[in-house]
């Protein structure tokens, strides 16, 4: 027996061949389920919810990696030290997201569930450009709770097995999907960390260096932001690493990234602004 259902037995629309969007589908069995269909009342609440703060992205020679801050705050207090902002949502393919974190973590597992029912009723994955305009599509659906206070702005990155190449997606409140070129940082601490890629990023990255440029990034966006999060030697929390190349997604090691990361800290140690850009 289902419950809620007359008699037990399913409604129509479960039996039938339906969509290959899991969110149509949603939307006309069960709208209330949908992420801003019931917008809180007039006068804002995102007090309510901690804000998810930084997070960067860029290509190099095998693909792109993806990575994040752990700090959520909740106005001048730090409500969480070790969030995770990163989503794997298929093979070749991760979200992440800034903003209001609680809508921000239904939005990421939304659009899983969304991809694995697309590939399940269509017998193949969708595009790189077809996962970025379904994304595109569920961020304008939560236009409602943006105005109220509660923005979530993703960026999405995958490896695009026709190009053969990473790429970048980034979006606004109102689903505008835009292709970002080589490297893209949104969140809090953005406008450091995209200056910090801007010196550091080159053509023909290698994997392990494309790592230090993002902990780099986010070191510099630590620095000048105080939403987000740095490297936490004491608690053993650092940013969390992913990449995706032609062998798919992998999240990096927390080993490998809590080397790399201490080497980070070591050096500014010494050298407090970082790394330079030749001038010539």
């Amino acid at each position: 027996m289902f419950e809620g259902f007359e008699g037990g037995r399913m409604p129509a629309a479960f039996m039938s061949a339906g969509t290959s969007s899991f969110t149509e589908f949603l939307g006309a069995v069960s709208p209330e389920l949908l992420p801003g269909h019931n917008p809180p009342a007039q006068g804002g609440g995102e007090h309510l919810t901690p804000d998810a703060t930084t997070i960067v992205a860029l290509t190099f020679s095998g693909g792109v990696v993806l990575a994040g801050d752990r700090r959520a705050t909740q106005g001048n207090v730090i409500a969480k030290r070790d969030v995770d902002k990163l989503f794997r949502t298929d093979e070749f393919s991760a979200v992440a997201y800034a903003g209001a974190a609680g809508f921000g973590i239904e939005l990421a597992r939304l659009y899983q569930v969304e991809l694995e029912h697309y590939e399940k009723m269509e017998g193949r994955a969708l595009s790189l450009e077809g996962k970025a305009n379904k994304l595109a599509q569920m961020v304008r659906g939560n236009l409602g709770m943006a105005m109220q206070g509660f923005a979530v702005i993703p960026l999405l990155v995958g490896y695009d097995e026709r190009s053969e190449e990473g790429r970048l997606f980034s979006y606004d409140v109102v689903g505008g999907r835009y292709e970002e070129q080589n490297y893209h940082s949104i969140g809090s601490g953005s406008v450091y960390a995209k200056g910090s890629l801007k010196k550091l990023y080159r053509e023909g990255l290698s994997e392990e260096e494309a790592f230090k440029a993002v902990l780099e990034a986010l070191y510099d966006a630590a620095d000048d932001d105080s939403a987000t999060g740095g490297p936490d030697l004491h608690r053993k929390i650092f940013p969390l690493v992913d990449v995706i190349t032609e062998d798919g997604h992998r999240r990096v090691a927390a080993e490998e990234i809590e080397r790399l990361a201490t080497e980070v800290v070591e050096r500014r140690a010494a050298h407090p602004d970082g790394p330079t850009a030749p001038l010539s």
